[in-house]
């Protein structure tokens, strides 16, 4: 990525033109918590439930539903409403065992609700986990078209848990993404659709639209779960909203990102459609590696050859996240 922003020298559309200002966003979250108070957790409100920990993360498939409503497909939504789930709880190392659902529609509609459920089913068999039910809200005055959020439910021993901050010399293990995952969609979406539509052709072999390529469901990662604790995990973070900044909310350090995976052709599509800046991109998007964890440097290599990531960098004293170049 060598945009730094377009080409009369401004600095290119951000998340903020879009629509979404991260900052306003997380002034607003502490402010909700601040009243509400709960469980203790980052990533999941955990639970002490006596001899075990239970684990709960709540979160939506955000506007990403306008680019599956413009190509009259849902099939792949239901997958991205539980992977942003069962990723949280994973990032905790809590193991995700049921979720339920809820869909908020403005009329009932009976193709696009079969069309969701099957990726709810198919999630939930990537995820190994089991759907609990679920609500159907019709609300014409409060929803135009539909919303899709849901809730993950875990459990975790309590020596399980990892300890949830990195340490100073820690390796940094990184997991490629698959795509854009569900994050960012808002500016992705102006970025498309500038001067086109989704339905325009995708300049490669991957898809045959634009929109097909920005549908590309989120990866789960609950797979790694047990390779993770083996390693002894100090802290993980599921890249989601904030992009790399995601890294600190392991600890007050500096996380120094060396060789990253590579982004996909999605993310060379946005930013140049949009003359987004590389740091925008960064602090929006994944770029190519969905979840990153912190594990003593003697257990990184064995972690990445019992999966399939790769030691990314590592962590240092100081503060926020280098990477291709920039300071985040």
């Amino acid at each position: 990525m060598t945009n730094n922003g377009s080409e009369d020298g401004s600095e290119g559309m951000t998340y903020a033109d879009a629509g979404v200002d991260i900052e306003a966003s997380e002034a607003a979250t502490a402010a909700l918590v601040a009243q509400i108070g709960g469980g203790s957790g980052d990533y999941a409100g955990l639970l002490d439930i006596g001899d075990r920990y239970l684990g709960l993360a709540t979160d939506g498939v955000g506007t990403k539903l306008l680019v599956a409503e413009a190509l009259e497909d849902y099939s792949t939504v239901g997958i991205d409403c539980i992977a942003m789930n069962a990723n949280d709880l994973v990032a905790a190392g809590v193991r995700p065992v049921a979720f339920v659902d809820y869909l908020a529609v403005d009329e009932p509609d009976e193709r696009f609700a079969e069309q969701v459920g099957q990726g709810l089913n198919a999630g939930a068999d990537e995820a190994d986990i089991e759907l609990v039910g679920g609500e159907t809200a019709v609300m014409p005055e409060v929803i135009n078209g539909l919303d899709l959020a849901g809730t993950c439910a875990g459990l975790a021993d309590k020596d399980a848990l990892f300890p949830g901050e990195a340490e100073p010399r820690d390796a940094l293990v990184g997991f490629a993404s698959s795509g854009i995952h569900s994050n960012g969609l808002t500016l992705a979406r102006k970025t498309a659709t500038s001067d086109g539509e989704y339905t325009d052709e995708w300049d490669g072999d991957e898809y045959d639209t634009v929109g097909e390529a920005l549908l590309e469901p989120t990866r789960l990662y609950t797979y790694l779960l047990d390779d993770l604790r083996a390693a002894e995990t100090n802290a993980a973070a599921h890249v989601t909203g904030g992009g790399w900044t995601n890294l600190e909310r392991m600890g007050e350090f500096h996380y120094v990102v060396e060789d990253a995976f590579e982004p996909q052709p999605i993310f060379d599509f946005i930013q140049s459609n949009g003359g987004v800046s590389d740091e925008e991109m960064h602090k929006t998007f994944n770029m190519g590696t969905g979840f990153v964890a912190a594990v003593p440097e003697a257990n990184a290599e064995e972690l990445a050859e019992s999966t399939d990531g790769k030691i990314i960098g590592y962590v240092e004293e100081g503060e926020g996240v280098s990477i291709r170049g920039l300071e985040l």
